[in-house]
């Protein structure tokens, strides 16, 4: 009795039948994991470079077009107007002009004031037109949702209560003579 348990146990152990469904159920989640991994990296990286080129783009409106004074919604709508791969840019971009003083430089917040979902509503932390000649330092702050928020890349993202990671752009530009 136990050498025919033994037997039929060596030839299951010897069996080769199978062994593609093996390793296709060890390799596949670790392969699926790396793809939407690298599809939510293109997302990212496509949505950061869309932020800071429109961005850039509106700076160079602020700096280039003397007389006038933009206001935060206007910036705001400018940057999101050039932005085409930021969902609902609107409401998830929040913008901060800083004036600075190259000849007394304090350092600007290291943190940049994102937009939350998950808290109320607080008006704009800090945003001051710059008269002629000043140093200004412009941070806009787009929260996204992820594409894939269980899996790879995505689910290691540093996100806030809501499951939204921020993306931020600064720059820092000289207000023209008026």
């Amino acid at each position: 009795m136990s050498m025919g348990i033994l037997g039929r146990l060596r030839r299951f152990w010897r069996d080769q039948a199978g062994n593609a469904t093996v390793e296709f159920a060890i390799t596949f989640p670790a392969i699926i994991t790396i793809m939407l991994s690298g599809l939510e990296l293109g997302f990212v990286s496509l949505q950061q470079s869309m932020l800071e080129r429109a961005v850039d783009m509106t700076v160079r409106d602020i700096r280039l077009g003397t007389g006038t004074a933009p206001q935060h919604d206007d910036i705001r709508d400018m940057i999101c107007n050039r932005s085409a791969f930021i969902p609902d840019c609107t409401s998830s971009l929040r913008l901060e002009m800083i004036q600075v003083d190259p000849r007394n430089w304090s350092d600007i917040p290291t943190v940049p004031d994102c937009t939350d979902k998950s808290e109320e509503v607080s008006p704009v932390r800090n945003f001051v037109n710059g008269q002629e000649n000043e140093l200004m330092v412009l941070r806009a702050c787009a929260k996204i949702d992820p594409v894939f928020p269980t899996t790879g890349l995505g689910k290691n993202m540093v996100k806030d209560e809501y499951g939204q990671y921020a993306l931020t752009a600064t720059t820092v530009f000289v207000q023209e003579p008026r």
